[in-house]
Parts: C-alpha cells; sequence; structure tokens
C-alpha cells in the first residue's frame, strides 16, 4: 500500500505545529484513552430557592437566561470524539469539510449571556476567609477551602434558602453565593470537581456594573482553554461549559443529535432549553470510537453551517440582537488569565460566506495566574485587553468572487484528516495473524503427492516465509511433529512448545519426514504457530500502554520484504494450482493479496 495514501496528516505542518502532542497522534498509535471525565456540575442547581429580589438581581447581573438552562445530561463519549478534533493551534474544531468553531454568535444564541462589554478580569486569591467575608458575610470553615478556591457544597448548604424576612443587604450576600455557584458549576467549572474560585466574588459587589461584563465572552475564553488542555494527550478531564458544546453539536451536526420529542418551532430562548428533558434516540451503545468514526467521515451533508437562520428572533433580547455582529470579531477572549483568540475568519460558512484561506494564526501566550495572592492580572495582560478592546474594527467581512475549491486544496494538506486509523491497529494485528496462521496450516498440512518440484519449492517457500514472519511478530514458534509425507500419510506425535532462542533442536529422525525440509532446512524450524488465545493472555498479563507498545512493535517487525517476497510467492502458486483439489488452498491464500498492511 502506497505509505502516502493513509497519511492522516497534516502534509503540512506549519499551522498544525503540536501535532506530536496532540491527543490525535496518540489515538493513530493505538493508545485509547477512552471518554474523558466530564466537569460540569448543573445537577444540584435546582435546589437553590430563590426570592423574587435574588431573580431581579440575578437578571442586573446578566444572568438571568443563564438561570434558566436546566441540567442535560452530558454525551462524554460525544464530547470526547469532539476534543480529538480540537486544535489548539486555531481554537477550532478541524473536521473533514474544514473548520468550525463556537462563536461568540453562539454563545449569545444558545447561552443568552452577553457577548459584549467590559472584559472579565480581576485580581486572584490564594485564600479564601476574607473575601468571603466581605462578599457572602460569613467565611467557610477550613475544611471547605482550597487555597483560592472554595467547595460548592459550602455554598449550597449555607445559602440555597434565603429567608423572606431577610435584609437587603443578606438578600445581596446570598444572591452572590448563589451566582458563585452558578457560575462555578456551569462556565466556569473547574476539573477540581467540586470547587470554584473566589476571584469572581468582587465582580458581584455591584449587581448593576456586573450586568456590564462580557459573561458569554468569558465562557467563551474559558471553554477555548478548556479544549486546549484536553486535546492533548496526557489529559484524561475536561472542564467549561460543556453543555454549550454539546448543544452546539446538536445545532451544528448531524452526529449523536437526539430525535426531538417536541415541536422545534415554537422557540424558547435561550436555544438551549430546544434539548431539555430526555431526548429519544440510541445512545447507550455509542462509544468514542462510534463518533470517532462518525467525525472521520463527516461530510457536507451532515453539516447545518447556519443552524439559527431559519428560528424566529421575536425571542431574542434586543441587547442580545445588537451584539450578534462580534460573532464575526476577530478578537482575544478574555476571563481573567485565561485569554484565546477568536478567529471567525476560520469558519466563515457558519455565517453563510464563502470561505476564504485564512490568515495565518499569530501565537500568543498563554498564561496562567499562578498563585500569588492580590496580583491584579489587568496589569499583566495589557496586549490582550487592548485587543479586545478593538473588537468592533476587526470583524471579517465576506470576499467576492473566490472559489471554495481553492481553500479545500489548502486545507487537505494543513489538517489532520483522519483522527482513527480505518482499520484499528488491534484489528490489522489480528487479521494478519489470522492469515498467515491460515497460510502456515495450509503449507504445514498439504499433501505433495502429485506435485511436480516446482509446485513443491513454491510451497516450501510459503511456509518458510509465512513462519518467519509468525515468529518476528511474536518471538514464539511451535514444534510440532505431525507433518504430511510424500504419500499424504500422517505420523502422530505430540506438540511442544518453545520459545525462540532456546536451542532447542528437532530430533534427528523428524528431518526427513517431509521433502519440504530437503528443500528448505531452515523452515524445519519453524512448523506451527501460536494460538490467539495465548497471544491474548500474554498481552492481558502486561500493562495497558506495553500492551499497545508491543502490538506495534509486532507490526512493525512483520518485515516488508518478506512481505513482498511471501506475496511473490502467492503469485506464482496461484499460477500453477488449476487442480480443483488445491481450491481451498488458492482461497486461503488469495486472502493474502488484499490485505492492508498498517503504515507507521
Amino acid at each position: 500500500m502506497d505509505m502516502h495514501s493513509s497519511n492522516p496528516g497534516p502534509i503540512d505542518d506549519s499551522v498544525l505545529y503540536d501535532q506530536d502532542k496532540h491527543v490525535s497522534a496518540a489515538v493513530w498509535e493505538g493508545q485509547e484513552r477512552g471518554a474523558l471525565r466530564c466537569h460540569e456540575h448543573t445537577s444540584k442547581l435546582d435546589r437553590w430557592v430563590l426570592t423574587d429580589k435574588q431573580i431581579e438581581l440575578v437578571k442586573k447581573a446578566g444572568f438571568g437566561f443563564l438561570r434558566l438552562i436546566p441540567a442535560i445530561s452530558l454525551d462524554n463519549p460525544l464530547i470526547s470524539a469532539l476534543v480529538e478534533r480540537w486544535r489548539r493551534e486555531t481554537n477550532t474544531f478541524h473536521f473533514t469539510v474544514g473548520e468550525m468553531t463556537v462563536t461568540l454568535e453562539d454563545v449569545a444564541y444558545l447561552l443568552g449571556l452577553p457577548i459584549d462589554g467590559e472584559p472579565v478580569i480581576g485580581v486572584t486569591y490564594t485564600t479564601c476567609d476574607a473575601v468571603c467575608v466581605k462578599y457572602l458575610g460569613k467565611g467557610p470553615g477550613s475544611g471547605y477551602t482550597s487555597g483560592g478556591m472554595v467547595k460548592l457544597s459550602w455554598l449550597k448548604e449555607s445559602f440555597s434558602h434565603c429567608p423572606e424576612d431577610a435584609s437587603d443587604e443578606d438578600v445581596e450576600c446570598y444572591t452572590r453565593a448563589y451566582l458563585l455557584y452558578l457560575v462555578g458549576s456551569t462556565i466556569f467549572s473547574t476539573t477540581t470537581g467540586n470547587k470554584v474560585p473566589v476571584m469572581y466574588l468582587p465582580l458581584f459587589e455591584d449587581f448593576e456594573e456586573a450586568g456590564k461584563y462580557a459573561w458569554g465572552a468569558a465562557a467563551l475564553s474559558f471553554l477555548y482553554r478548556a479544549l486546549g488542555n484536553a486535546s492533548l494527550k496526557s489529559q484524561s478531564t475536561i472542564s467549561g461549559c460543556l453543555t454549550l458544546l454539546q448543544c452546539w453539536s446538536y445545532y451544528h451536526l448531524n452526529v449523536g443529535r437526539p430525535r426531538l420529542k417536541h415541536d422545534p418551532i415554537h422557540e424558547c430562548f435561550p436555544f438551549v432549553l430546544r434539548w431539555k428533558g430526555k431526548q429519544s434516540g440510541p445512545t447507550s451503545n455509542r462509544d468514542v470510537a462510534f463518533y470517532r468514526k462518525a467525525l472521520d467521515s463527516l461530510k457536507a451533508s451532515d453539516v447545518n453551517w447556519s443552524p439559527y437562520t431559519n428560528i424566529g428572533h421575536t425571542v431574542i433580547p434586543v441587547n442580545i440582537i445588537n451584539s450578534l455582529i462580534l460573532g464575526r470579531s476577530k478578537t482575544m477572549l478574555i476571563c481573567f488569565d485565561k485569554a484565546e483568540r477568536h478567529l471567525p475568519d476560520r469558519c466563515l460558512r457558519q455565517f453563510d460566506m464563502t470561505q476564504t484561506i485564512p490568515e495565518d494564526v499569530q501565537k500568543w501566550e498563554r498564561k496562567s495566574r499562578g498563585v500569588d495572592g492580590g496580583v491584579d492580572l489587568s496589569l499583566k495582560m495589557e496586549s490582550e485587553l487592548n485587543e479586545w478592546s478593538y473588537r468592533r474594527l476587526h470583524i471579517v467581512e465576506a470576499e467576492e468572487d473566490v472559489e471554495e475549491s481553492e481553500y479545500m486544496h489548502w486545507y487537505l494538506r494543513i489538517t489532520r484528516k483522519l483522527v482513527g486509523r480505518p482499520i484499528p491497529i488491534s484489528s490489522e494485528f489480528q487479521r494478519m495473524n489470522a492469515a498467515l496462521r491460515d497460510i502456515a496450516h495450509v503449507a504445514d498440512t498439504l499433501s505433495t503427492h502429485g506435485m511436480d518440484d516446482q509446485q513443491i519449492q513454491a510451497v516450501s517457500r510459503i511456509r518458510y516465509v509465512a513462519h518467519e514472519c509468525l515468529r518476528d511478530q511474536f518471538g514464539v514458534s511451535l514444534v510440532v511433529a505431525s507433518v504430511p509425507n510424500e504419500v499424504g500419510k500422517r505420523t502422530r506425535g505430540k506438540e511442544k512448545v518453545r520459545r525462540k532462542g532456546m536451542g532447542k533442536r528437532r530430533k534427528k529422525e523428524d528431518t526427513d519426514h517431509h521433502s519440504l525440509y530437503r528443500l528448505n532446512p531452515m523452515a524445519s524450524q519453524l512448523v506451527s504457530y501460536p494460538a490467539e488465545n495465548e497471544l491474548d493472555h500474554a498481552l492481558q498479563c502486561l500493562p495497558p500502554s506495553e500492551t499497545e507498545n508491543l502490538k506495534k512493535m509486532m507490526m512493525i517487525n512483520l518485515h516488508r520484504e518478506q512481505v513482498k517476497v511471501l506475496q511473490s510467492c502467492l503469485v506464482q502458486l496461484l499460477r500453477l494450482f488449476n487442480n480443483p483439489l488445491w481450491k481451498a488452498l488458492r482461497m486461503l491464500l488469495g486472502k493474502w493479496r488484499h490485505i492492508n498492511l498498517c503504515v507507521f
């Protein structure tokens, strides 16, 4: 097989320069990490009982619609397969049809969060007590904190029911606690599983001022960073607003999309509510490999580039509509230390535009807030904040008289076309093993009665090469004392197992049992082959990582020169054998000609 025909890409690594670190590199080598652990903590949000005063404050702060979104069951395998397609070099998904991403427009439509306004940034904290006392009226016990983070359980236990006769000051404290819990369990959920940084609390001090922040842009920056981290081969968890990610996929891709039980014509806002409640559709047997295969074979007909076009906009608030143009803003998204590029020029088809070859992505430093407390991050991120301040000056526009074919020709060179192997390593290994064992078995048991010297020599050569391949794969050879003689009679004996290199030799009387041995003395060292269940048992005794490496080594050791010799012999044998008595042999050996060898 042509080595380049199965090259998953990128052919040109100028764009995806971190391919070696990406999870797709590990998957291609057979190193499966399974479904990611998805950290979103929305299941207990409905246990908060808010008063009318609290609800008004929540709306003022900009979270009136996010509050309405219920817990949606996450499809971890689907999310994991999407992560395998995410590239942190471009902050986009690299699909077979081109790049796509979650844009600010998607955030506005799906979550109803404000995507325009002041950047979400402030002071970091390494302790919780002082800031909690100041903004919540009391501090957590020592068992509820970790550095500058507080447990969500403490917030729920202490503030989920505001007394009806609470003072205005207490109502504000209870509402701030709710908002911290809300963002910590949804848009800013962390991989810790049950904690939220208290650095967001000062932003809720004044609810009117809180409503001026671009919470949607911050949520998207947080999600971009989480996707980028999870796309590295060393990671096994993901956080951020995974409800946003999953529902974005439902709207845009016909992959894993559940069937709605209600009429979608009468839309509610935000649009995530379309997927409220349990959905119908078979998902129980869909694992990461299922979704990976679906995305690897994604067709243009499976993509809805602009799913909001036919949705009634009468339910959308005016302030959201007025900010939708920022969906096409090429800018920097900010959430404290998380600054991520928003690159809609790479996904123009999501805005009903013809896709052109995008500009090179300017590399940027992904900063971390570190462990220093009391640090105002706005002083450390001056350039990123400047980019955000000019967001309305960098709106991408459509180009006229362009051919999308030029883009696709470029894209297929710079992208990673496949994540999963067309034939997985394990399947290819078993397939080659089975074919080799079939060939070796036929050659071992075939009677040479009636054959001429040329035919006998061809069988001998095939038998020898097949066993050489098996020995190189498994490092084990079996010696069998039962072989056919010249006239088709058999002598029986016990099979003995020995390891390669142990130095035991066949008994002298065994060397003359068959003319094949006389024609090829070297073949007498390799008579039988390891059973498949024995191999499986041996592999199960190794750690998973070593098992995968061993499989890969086995495949690599199947020398191409030997395979070429074997194929040549098979072609010769098929020409020589026209007798119907050898039909079974021809069928078995013919299978080898159609085996696709893995390319490493």
